[in-house]
This record gives structure tokens, sequence and C-alpha cells, in this order.
């Protein structure tokens, strides 16, 4: 069954680009994000298994659903959080490389909406992740910052678009996204690391607009939060008892600085800066070209790319960003 839709209209495209973000409600057939559903819930009924298998859990959840599964897990053994959350978003929080992950990167409805937005050639940038926002959980809720904070300074002026992709209904009890609408105008701000939860994070005095101009965006499932990189968002607590699932993926035009064509053998920090790609220590790739279909990566060579990546130490952006300083305690 065909999808519903192909390219962003033009209201959308220019709410994209007056606002700094559109919701689309119905960019995909909730049922194409199923098998990525399912490959996630493999992840976690194997990890599950391996656990019970050394003695770590006596009881795996096995007839739960994807919603609460890892909810009733977790919750049960809070010292395995961190064990079930590396094995499903691998190194760094990035490195699944799952073929129904690809497939959706891929997915021919998202990369004609991104079409309308970057361009025909379209590098699918290195950092996307997996999010599953669990009730309770510290690290779900992400603080207000711009993509841009992670990226190095050369690309602030290019437009690299964040996907953000629930796999269940995202609510404004579940923890879906704020953003700050038209603050994309203002540029990079200052940043800082080891925010709440130890992202990077904006300090509400240093936001582009006071918090209280934020938009809260939910989102249905089969739908998709676009964001420019320069455009403040947060994620908020989820009150509920079940889980948040969702992607948030990335994509800019090939000429936007790209290591998509390098291996990480070739980086070399004596290049000039421009040359770098945007996130260097990951691998980008090639999703859709008019121009060169057979420069378009296989899943093959995206699992390859991303792998010799993981397996390489590279620098990250040069931003200098300073330290978040905790209050100090009274002795």
């Amino acid at each position: 069954m065909k999808e519903k839709r192909f390219g962003l209209t033009k209201s959308e495209v220019d709410f994209f680009l007056e606002e700094g973000y559109v919701m689309i409600p119905d960019l995909f057939r909730p049922s194409s994000l199923n098998p990525l559903r399912r490959e996630i819930a493999g992840i976690i009924d194997k990890s599950a298994n391996l656990l019970l298998q050394e003695g770590k859990l006596t009881e795996i959840y096995e007839n739960e659903p994807f919603e609460t599964r890892l909810t009733r897990l977790m919750a049960d053994h809070p010292e395995l959080q961190k064990q079930f959350l590396s094995d499903i978003e691998g190194k760094g929080g990035g490195q699944h490389t799952g073929k129904q992950m690809f497939n959706i990167i891929r997915h021919p409805a998202l990369l004609s909406a991104m079409e309308s937005l970057v361009g025909p050639e379209i590098v699918a940038s290195s950092v996307y992740r997996i999010r599953p926002k669990v009730p309770g959980l510290g690290r779900g809720v992400i603080p207000w910052h711009q993509d841009s904070g992670y990226f190095a300074p050369h690309c602030d002026s290019s437009l690299i678009v964040t996907v953000w992709i629930p796999l269940v209904d995202a609510t404004v009890e579940n923890g879906c996204l704020q953003v700050l609408p038209r603050a994309h105008r203002a540029g990079v701000v200052k940043h800082k690391w080891g925010g709440p939860n130890g992202y990077l994070a904006v300090q509400n005095r240093d936001l582009p607009l006071p918090p209280k101009h934020a938009i809260t965006v939910p989102v249905p499932m089969g739908g998709a939060l676009l964001l420019t990189n320069l455009t403040p968002h947060c994620s908020t607590p989820n009150t509920t008892d079940t889980i948040r699932w969702s992607i948030d993926l990335r994509y800019q035009s090939r000429s936007v600085p790209t290591n998509a064509f390098e291996m990480p053998e070739d980086y070399d920090d004596s290049y000039p800066e421009v040359t770098i790609a945007c996130y260097a220590p990951e691998g980008d790739f090639v999703v859709r070209s008019a121009k060169s279909q057979e420069s378009e990566h296989t899943y093959r060579q995206f699992v390859t790319r991303r792998k010799r990546y993981e397996s390489t130490e590279l620098p990250g952006p040069k931003r200098g960003w300073s330290k978040w300083r905790k209050p100090r305690m009274p002795e």
C-alpha cells in the first residue's frame, strides 16, 4: 500500500522556514513503523533472555507490549538500566544499524519531504538516535538546546534538518517536545556541557526567547516533527506508565560538509576546517542522489561505515563550550 505523502506542500515549507519547525501529522502510514518497533522489541527480548540465562533476571515479561515491557524490566532491576539502554541504543546512543532503522532513514516519503527542504542530493547525517523515554528515567528529559550546539561551527549557516519521529503517539503526558518558534533566526546561542542529565544545555537566560513562548508539539504515530538545526527545543517529562519511544534522524544537502565519501582513517584535522564533516566522529551516508544513484549507500555499506567509525576515536567539533557549574552545597 502506497504512502499518502510525497514531499511537503509550499505552505509547510514556508511555515518551516518562518517558524523553524513544522509538524507533519501524516508523513507515514503508522503501520510503516511497525517493522522498526519489532526490531527494537527483538533487541529487548534478546537482552532480557541473556540476562535471564546469567541469573540477573527472574522475570522477563515476554507478554508485555512494546510500550511497557522495558518499563517493567527496568523497574525490577534499576541496576540493569544502563545495560538495557546500551543494548538498544548502541555506543554513544547512535550505533544501532538494524535493517529496519536503515529502511526508515531511507523511506521514500521521508526523503521526498527532505528533498523539499535540502534539495535532491541528500546525505543522512551520522547523528541519529533511538530515544526510549522510560517513565521516571531522568535522562529521558532533554534540556533546551540547539542541534547546532553539537556540530562544528563552520556548519552553523547550513541547514541540517532534524526529523523527530515517535514510534507511539507522542503526547503532552508522555513527554513530547517543546520548541521556541522563530528563535532559529538568532543563530547559535551559548551552551554548556553537563547540564541536567549530562546533556549540552542552554540556560534560560541565554535562550533567544523566554521559555514562556515555547510551543508544545504533540505528534501522532505516523507523524514527524521537523526542526532546523538552529531551533531551540527540549523534551518534557513522561508522566505516564508507558514508554514514549521515538527516533531522531538528521539530513543535509550533499553540498554541506560531510564525510560520506571518507572512512575514518582518511580524517586529517590539518585539512581546511570548512571541508571537515559537521560531526566528524560518526559516518554520514548518501540516501538519495538525482545525479548519481550509484553513489547512494547500500545497507551493507551503511553498516560497514557505521561500525568503522564506531571503532575509531575521532575528535568532536571544537566549540569550547564551558562546563555546567552546579550550585555549591552549604557546609
